[in-house]
């Protein structure tokens, strides 16, 4: 099953780290203040702070649209979706389902359950939402991750968040290999410091221009030309800026 494939309006979202309730709050009135363009924030779901994803979303509505990062190895199969009501009760109506690293500690029970199976439950058990899934240009070879596209989209999945692109040529040749109808959210991050880049091409293999500058300039330089690259195709442009200033990164861009 594939999504529709009428075409649609960009959307611009900011991810914002649930760190604290009090955070998350003052970080959504900066994005309110300062960033006209955003209409969504979407929330990643880290075991090392208290504030669930779904919680945090909840914070932003209803002023925002509002996309919790779910864990698929979080999921209990014997027990029921323990996010389910506070969805209900935000009017939240979108989630992205990631499969998760186990914790470093093992402090916390992971479960045997894949993105896969992860999309399908939710749409089995929540049919009213949107499921998006994750597209990862850097795990594996491209026919691979083409062919795992289309088995989240399969499972009932609409379309996908992509982990963040440094490189236009490197999103040009995924955009060509996306299934037809799938909605994308394209995703640009802040790399500001050498120890960043080196955990980024250590631990996520990611593909950085010869271009490449660990500079806020550049960094904003790329985000416009990731959300230029979205409007053009009809998709969508998330920002995650990481050890960076929400306003600093992105004012004058959305």
């Amino acid at each position: 099953m594939t999504a529709s494939n009428t075409r649609v309006n960009t959307r611009v979202s900011v991810e914002l780290v649930p760190r604290s309730r009090s955070s998350l709050r003052a970080e959504l009135e900066v994005v309110a203040n300062h960033l006209p363009a955003v209409d969504t924030v979407n929330v990643p779901d880290l075991t090392r702070y208290s504030t669930r994803s779904w919680q945090g979303c909840a914070l932003a509505r209803p002023r925002y649209r509002a996309i919790p990062h779910v864990r698929s190895v979080d999921l209990n199969p014997r027990e029921p979706l323990a996010m389910a009501e506070t969805l209900d009760a935000a009017g939240i109506d979108e989630v992205l389902i990631i499969t998760g690293d186990a914790p470093a500690d093992m402090s916390a029970r992971v479960y045997d359950v894949d993105a896969v199976q992860a999309i399908r439950r939710f749409r089995r058990e929540l049919p009213h939402l949107r499921v998006y899934a994750g597209l990862d240009p850097y795990r594996q070879s491209f026919t691979r991750e083409r062919d795992y596209m289309e088995r989240k989209l399969d499972a009932g999945a609409c379309g996908f968040f992509t982990q963040p692109f440094f490189d236009l040529r490197l999103m040009d040749a995924y955009a060509d290999l996306i299934p037809e109808g799938a909605e994308i959210w394209w995703g640009a991050t802040t790399v500001l410091t050498e120890s960043t880049l080196n955990y980024w091409r250590a631990r996520n293999h990611a593909v950085f221009p010869r271009s490449f500058q660990c500079t806020l300039e550049w960094n904003r330089n790329f985000a416009a030309q990731t959300l230029e690259f979205a409007r053009e195709r009809g998709h969508h442009a998330y920002f995650m800026p990481v050890k960076a200033d929400v306003r600093e990164y992105l004012e004058g861009i959305v």
